[in-house]
């Protein structure tokens, strides 16, 4: 994209091409390591441009964030609609697995932070928040197949979604510093606590 062009992009176009930029960034390299001159780069338009829409390096993290989680929750409606509630948990780990893809799980961009998190009071109280999120998105999934009679009744939806946000911190990890875990030891992972949630064998799409 030129420079000239993107300046002749609306505005909400423009914060999201932004925004879909910085979180490329992010994710492949890091929080500390990123600046707003990679980032606008990677656009394809000035820093004065990207200043325009973010009046920080923060700001413009907080909303890959607030993106990534979009999509991740949007991804996860679409497998649950075809699916079934009583299928929520295999949707959970299709969701998981399509973002992980796609390179924008929610996770991968924690840990870009969490170092950061240390320092930045702002970031923690954000991280916080959204960790928590995530938490109760995935125990509501967990609840609603268990009322649909897809998930053993006496698994606790609380820890088991704690059990999946750590999952997701593993995946990223391995991700980052490559030979610690391959797809194939993950996925068995992921079959064997879907086994312990439903009794049944699952058949990710993967």
């Amino acid at each position: 994209m030129s420079r000239n062009a993107s300046e002749r992009l609306p505005a909400a176009e423009r914060r999201q091409a932004l925004v879909d930029a910085a979180t490329r960034v992010f994710s492949t390299g890091s929080y500390a390591g990123a600046t707003t001159a990679d980032i606008a780069r990677e656009a394809g338009v000035s820093e004065p441009i990207l200043y325009r829409h973010f009046a920080s390096k923060r700001e413009l993290y907080i909303a890959c964030l607030e993106e990534v989680w979009d999509r991740t929750r949007e991804q996860f409606d679409a497998n649950l609609e075809r699916l079934g509630d009583r299928e929520s948990v295999k949707a959970l780990g299709m969701t998981l697995f399509g973002m992980q893809r796609a390179r924008v799980l929610p996770t991968n961009l924690w840990i870009q932070a969490l170092t950061e998190a240390g320092e930045d009071a702002e970031i923690r109280r954000y991280l916080r928040r959204h960790v928590k999120e995530l938490h109760d998105f995935i125990a509501d999934a967990i609840t609603r197949g268990q009322e649909a009679g897809g998930v053993y009744d006496d698994r606790d939806p609380d820890a088991e979604a704690w059990i999946f946000v750590a999952g997701g911190l593993l995946l990223s990890v391995a991700d980052r510093l490559g030979g610690v875990l391959d797809h194939e030891t993950f996925l068995s992972i992921a079959r064997a606590r879907h086994r312990w949630l439903t009794g049944r064998e699952p058949r990710f799409e993967v």
